[in-house]
């Protein structure tokens, strides 16, 4: 639905919580005209969300706030972070990228990236424990979900004997405070190879070519889920938790009693992460055994 020029989304099945659609890729600049229309336009919902864009980090409206974050990454020029916001090894993994044969390049939208993408979606239906929800998709739809945002994004190709093995798609935001990963893969039979790393090292320099503050990873960390591999990617690559506010504001009397509750994250979010984890540690012991019946 718009609002005010705004895009929102409407979630949930019994707690129906409103926020801007491209929520992490754009950021409401005028909240409290878009809170006030929804309130007078009665157009659903029981809580409305936004969160505050980087670089603002100090809380400036007086509605409910909890602290959010993102892993965010700032940027000045590729020297920089090459020399000093990482280390040795991740240096030696963006080279080992370039010595395996693997050529990175900024790339034009296209049927030739399409097909590619295609190929590197289905060459597995099991990620990191769990099933690839973007495994055999047809070439129609995900034409159609990488096209999103065409005229603020940069996709970025790794290619080993210009065949795509790897990309990445960053966008940037309308302030033009941060360019946001929005897809980063690579096929996993080229692991050794490294060219996730070399992906990452393009999006820097990329980001710093347009003179962007930000290259922002989604969150560093996800309630109370426990460090994983990617979060030590993020972490190896230079990117930095930065606590941003976020808002939530009742639009109904079942919002505010969620509110006062305490339970507008979900049930799930009450499971001590303990418990949450060995459900995820069996869940992928699972995938992992059968996953040549998925294919």
């Amino acid at each position: 639905m718009i609002v005010c020029g705004e895009d929102l989304k409407l979630d949930g099945r019994v707690v129906r919580t409103v926020s801007l659609a491209a929520e992490g890729f754009e950021f409401l600049e005028r909240p409290e005209e878009v809170l006030a229309d929804l309130r007078k336009s009665r157009r659903g919902g029981d809580i409305f969300t936004f969160i505050q864009r980087l670089p603002d980090t100090t809380p400036r409206y007086g509605y409910r706030m909890e602290w959010d974050n993102v892993a965010a990454l700032p940027i000045s020029t590729f020297d920089t972070w090459w020399n000093h916001q990482i280390d040795g090894k991740t240096r030696n993994m963006v080279r080992r990228a370039e010595k395996k044969g693997i050529s990175i390049r900024e790339v034009p939208f296209g049927e030739s990236l399409v097909r590619g993408i295609k190929n590197i979606y289905d060459e597995c239906p099991v990620r990191q424990g769990r099933r690839f929800q973007h495994y055999q998709k047809d070439l129609d739809t995900i034409r159609k979900m990488s096209a999103t945002f065409l005229d603020t994004s940069i996709f970025i190709g790794a290619f080993l004997d210009e065949q795509l093995i790897g990309f990445a798609k960053l966008t940037i935001n309308q302030a033009r405070t941060q360019a946001t990963v929005m897809h980063i893969i690579s096929m996993i039979q080229h692991r050794d190879r490294a060219p996730t790393n070399g992906l990452m090292a393009q999006a820097v320099q990329s980001v710093a070519k347009r003179c962007l503050p930000y290259l922002v990873y989604s969150r560093f960390s996800y309630g109370k889920k426990q460090r994983d591999s990617l979060a030590d990617f993020k972490e190896n690559n230079g990117f930095q938790r930065i606590d941003l506010p976020r808002y939530y504001v009742p639009l109904s009397a079942f919002g505010r009693l969620v509110l006062h509750l305490a339970l507008h994250h979900g049930l799930l979010h009450l499971i001590p992460e303990p418990f949450i984890a060995k459900i995820r540690e069996v869940r992928r012991s699972w995938y992992n055994s059968h996953t040549s019946q998925l294919v």
